[in-house]
């Protein structure tokens, strides 16, 4: 009589529509219950339907209870583990949250506690695998203990990485972020594990841990290079970021195709994203409006006016048309962010430049431009002497980054206001005639506009339930 295990299967029908994919012919083939079992798992963690996976394992596992091999029984429990890990990690439930009553987990469990029990059932099974000197099925223990080795690889790059999403975190109450520090270390953690868990059946795994990792990258990469006002490569990592996280969005979306092919859609919950996707979505977003600001003036080229203020006022926030209505609502003479490129011998205008090309390098006032002026797109030349006298005398004030500097020229009857979002830029405010020091709506339009623009407050919200 056929055992369980030497039953001959393919994807069932629930991992078949789960893919909505249509299998080739050498796909056909037949292949062992178990490996069959584990291709359903690793789908559905790679649809990020953690409870299902972490049910079906579970039945698997009480249903061959007494005919299965211990080494079989051993990790589909440690399956059942990892797939409630998973979700507490992309829910992001570590980082100060309730882990939900899981029955795996005590709640004051960190995500490093809970990986590392996981790792040391994986551990177990990879020791079972190595000891068995006789079985029926020698080359199932061999699959399932190189497996294993490999999850306990995944493990321990989960826990690294969690333990840089927390540090993350912490940034969110910072005025500045060294995005350079955090995109070496997601490196380091790439280049340590990105072979290390390589088998066919952890593909999705693999698959999706790589695009973590390289849409975080790229996002941190861009904010640094925004902040550098470097066009071009900016551009790519947001668009390169935007392209993958696009890919993941059509994950979800064939989530919703398949509940409604299976269950006809009319009563059904639309199913949520992680906390973690969502995170990364507006933190490209809050790239994208800072973007979309600081290079106003090389997009504003390819577009007609219209059109230009229509695309930014889908960005979040809006920066530019914040300023145009300060500009309209309090008479303000002119808004400007001006760049210090004193230093930089890269510098060559505003836009995209190519890297053979040459410029003699600026001197004077044109060390000072606007990356931004409102209104009318030109600095206020008459007034940049003043600019450029006030940015120096007051640089220890403006480099407090969370300090309005105020200064009143009686000769010209001008008040200017400054602050400064991050080193290279300030933000410049004048008006014709005298205004108060401490007048609220400028001081508060100041650091409402500085705060936004150092993009540190979207880390405060890794944090499920944070305010941003």
């Amino acid at each position: 009589m056929e055992t369980r295990s030497e039953k001959y299967t393919r994807f069932n029908p629930e991992s078949s529509a789960i893919m909505g994919e249509t299998l080739r012919e050498d796909e056909l083939r037949p292949v062992p219950r178990e490996r069959a079992v584990l291709e359903s798992f690793f789908t559905q963690l790679g649809m990020f339907w953690f409870d299902r996976a972490k049910d079906y394992v579970e039945k698997e596992k009480e249903q061959s209870s007494r005919s299965a091999a211990a080494i079989w029984s051993s990790l589909l429990a440690a399956l059942a583990h990892l797939a409630a890990a998973e979700k507490a990690y992309h829910n992001m439930t570590f980082l100060g949250q309730k882990l939900g009553g899981q029955s795996f987990f005590s709640r004051k469990d960190s995500i490093r506690t809970i990986y590392t029990s996981l790792q040391n059932e994986l551990k177990k099974v990879v020791s079972m695998g190595r000891l068995a000197q006789t079985s029926s099925t020698p080359c199932l223990e061999e699959l399932l203990s190189h497996l294993s080795e490999q999850l306990c690889h995944f493990t321990q790059a989960r826990m690294e990485l969690a333990d840089l999403y927390e540090k993350m975190h912490c940034l969110g109450s910072q005025k500045t972020v060294h995005s350079e520090e955090l995109v070496s270390a997601l490196e380091s953690i790439l280049h340590k594990y990105s072979s290390r868990f390589h088998h066919p059946i952890l593909s999705r795994l693999e698959s999706g841990f790589q695009v973590e990792v390289d849409v975080l990258a790229q996002l941190l990469r861009c904010q640094a290079q925004i902040s550098e006002w470097h066009f071009l490569p900016s551009l790519l990592n947001l668009h390169g970021a935007h392209g993958k996280l696009q890919a993941w969005a059509h994950v979800f979306e064939r989530q919703r195709e398949t509940r409604k092919h299976l269950f006809g859609g009319q009563s059904q919950k639309a199913v949520q994203p992680p906390h973690l996707y969502m995170w990364l979505q507006r933190l490209q977003g809050a790239l994208l409006a800072k973007f979309s600001f600081y290079f106003h003036e090389a997009l504003s080229r390819q577009a007609p006016p219209s059109e230009m203020k229509a695309l930014t006022a889908r960005t979040s926030p809006d920066y530019f048309g914040k300023i145009s209505a300060f500009v309209r609502k309090h008479d303000a003479t002119n808004v400007s962010l001006v760049f210090d490129n004193r230093g930089m011998e890269s510098f060559q205008g505003h836009g995209y430049h190519h890297p053979h090309s040459y410029r003699e390098a600026p001197k004077g006032v044109d060390q000072f431009p606007a990356v931004v002026s409102v209104p009318g797109g030109e600095r206020p030349l008459n007034h940049w002497p003043n600019v450029i006298m006030i940015m120096s005398d007051r640089t220890n004030e403006l480099n407090t980054l969370d300090k309005v500097t105020y200064f009143y020229d009686d000769k010209v009857q001008s008040t200017y206001f400054m602050t400064r979002p991050e080193p290279h830029f300030t933000l410049v405010v004048i008006f014709d005639g005298k205004k108060a020091e401490k007048d609220s709506h400028i001081v508060g339009f100041l650091h409402e506009i500085s705060g936004s623009l150092r993009n540190s407050k979207p880390f405060s919200t890794l944090k499920p339930g944070s305010k941003g």
